[in-house]
């Protein structure tokens, strides 16, 4: 997802300033060449760690688009889980609805049951006698079997809506309860992405001091060469000005930076090179690192592996950059020459 957040060749370089600074002799006894020697020391530092601020930058706008992908799908799923206690609430209210209808049809059918057995079965002839009409006697005796129907009807309709309002909440809840569970680890995911972000935007802050601190460095040394230069011109020709010794430490040359893993899918892609200055299409100024791709087929800010180039993020487009194809940007026109039309197969980091 992101690169740890580790100093590499700019840690290296601002120690090598740092000592030459500290080892630089006094002001009064400085040698110019001495000076001058700390002052582009210095100078290739800065070098380093404005190529370190780019792959920080680059890594920053790859960790915004994660970050707002992340903070969407929250989003989403409180959404749904809203949608899903809305739901719930609704199945409960008809859950008790229900089961008042039930108990009214349980009591109904036990006070008709109870007046069947002191009253004994409705007896068709008296029905039949006591009516003034046979159409009365017909429609009274259809009346009392629909009521005992629709007795036993309602009970049974009633008792199943239960039984199915039960199911529904049982199984809304279970859903709610999967939503909550993806939300957080969603909002684990997006807080640990801010948490790199905020990594991200204090050390491009600590390269940006250490810059603006060798800068004032430098121009200082530059000061000091001038004034040794010209308390040297007036020196008896005679007089031989000895160099003062600086003392050195060896530094190791680091190993270069490590792959990321080439977890993930991988795409094959025609790639080829450009060298142009200026802003890229998402605002990041074109520099190592910088891939041009169509965003329909990868997405802006997707960090990818590319054989023979290295690491790089999706933060630019391009009028010829449609499907499968890439394009990298190069130091120099001659290194994108040399590069031509090649097919590769790159690794996709999110």
């Amino acid at each position: 997802m992101f690169r740890p957040l580790w100093l590499g060749r700019a840690a290296v370089a601002a120690l090598l300033g740092s000592l030459l600074v500290l080892l630089a002799p006094a002001p009064g006894g400085a040698d110019p060449s001495t000076l001058r020697h700390s002052a582009d020391a210095l100078q290739a530092q800065n070098e380093a760690l404005a190529q370190e601020s780019h792959s920080a930058l680059l890594e920053l706008y790859s960790l915004d688009s994660q970050l707002t992908s992340a903070h969407a799908k929250v989003d989403t799923l409180r959404a749904r889980i809203a949608d899903l206690q809305r739901e719930r609430a609704s199945a409960r209210h008809q859950l008790r609805v229900v089961r008042k209808v039930v108990r009214v049809s349980q009591r109904n059918l036990e006070r008709r049951l109870i007046a069947l057995y002191e009253e004994g079965e409705p007896n068709p002839l008296a029905i039949l006698l006591g009516a003034e009409t046979l159409n009365d006697a017909l429609a009274n005796l259809a009346s009392v079997d629909a009521v005992a129907t629709q007795d036993r009807s309602m009970l049974e309709q009633a008792r199943r809506a239960r039984s199915e309002l039960r199911t529904l909440t049982r199984s809304l809840a279970r859903r709610a309860l999967r939503a909550e569970a993806l939300k957080s680890e969603a909002q684990a995911a997006a807080d640990a992405l801010d948490a790199a972000r905020s990594e991200r935007l204090g050390y491009i802050g600590q390269l940006a001091s250490q810059r603006s601190l060798n800068e004032r460095e430098i121009s200082s040394l530059e000061s000091r060469a001038q004034a040794a230069e010209e308390r040297a011109r007036t020196v008896s020709a005679q007089e031989t000005i000895a160099p003062v010794p600086v003392a050195t430490t060896p530094v190791s040359t680091p190993p270069p930076d490590e792959p990321a893993p080439t977890t993930g899918r991988t795409l094959t892609v025609v790639s080829t090179a450009y060298a142009l200055r200026g802003s890229t299409a998402t605002g990041i100024p074109a520099g190592p690192g910088v891939v041009a791709v169509d965003p329909t087929v990868i997405p802006l800010g997707t960090h990818m592996t590319i054989p023979g180039y290295g690491e790089g993020v999706a933060a630019d487009t391009g009028g010829a950059i449609k499907g499968a194809r890439i394009d990298v940007w190069v130091p120099t026109e001659a290194q994108a020459q040399a590069w031509g039309v090649r097919t590769v197969t790159i690794s996709l980091h999110g």
